[in-house]
């Protein structure tokens, strides 16, 4: 009987074990990281402020777009180079970086910079895809990723695995976010 027991138990191990690696294998593990998105506490009330910049990108956006980009990592650096908490490369930096907290320095590492310089640059690229067909805050997003001429020269969301993706994630991320 005791034997009997121990090999259902084991049987019963194993089979967590198992699903347990098939729930990993279906991208599972990302699926729970992804249900919620946690929004650095000292960084909620920069990235409200910020969004006021440019409301066709609510803040809750705006969060999933810095999350996606760097993870909140303010030294973050991409194979690309792009740089900081929002991913800026050096050019674009040079051209839109906003003194978010008024120090007088345009600092990429700095989050407030980044994170107001983030929402600028989104203001910016909701402009120049305003007259873009197709959903227009997935336009925004996709330039900032691809740049503002792949959206317009591919009327849309570029077809960029990289780009629809991006779109995607940050959407998605969108919905899992509180602010308060």
């Amino acid at each position: 009987m005791l034997k009997g027991l121990a090999i259902a138990g084991a049987a019963a191990v194993l089979v967590i074990v198992a699903a347990a690696g098939a729930f990993v294998a279906l991208g599972g593990a990302d699926l729970l990281r992804e249900r919620t998105v946690v929004v650095p506490e000292e960084l909620r009330p920069v990235i409200v402020e910020a969004a006021q910049r440019c409301p066709v990108v609510p803040a809750k956006v705006l969060a999933a777009q810095l999350a996606s980009e760097s993870s909140w990592d303010p030294r973050a650096v991409s194979p690309a180079g792009a740089t900081g908490l929002a991913q800026f490369m050096p050019e674009v930096w040079e051209q839109y970086a906003v003194d978010g907290d008024e120090d007088g320095d345009r600092d990429i590492y700095d989050p407030v910079d980044a994170i107001h310089s983030a929402a600028e640059l989104n203001c910016v690229n909701a402009e120049l895809v305003a007259d873009v067909p197709g959903d227009r805050l997935r336009n925004i997003l996709a330039a900032y990723n691809a740049g503002f001429n792949q959206v317009v020269r591919y009327e849309g969301v570029p077809p960029f695995p990289e780009t629809e993706q991006y779109v995607e994630r940050v959407l998605s991320r969108a919905e899992r976010i509180e602010l308060q």
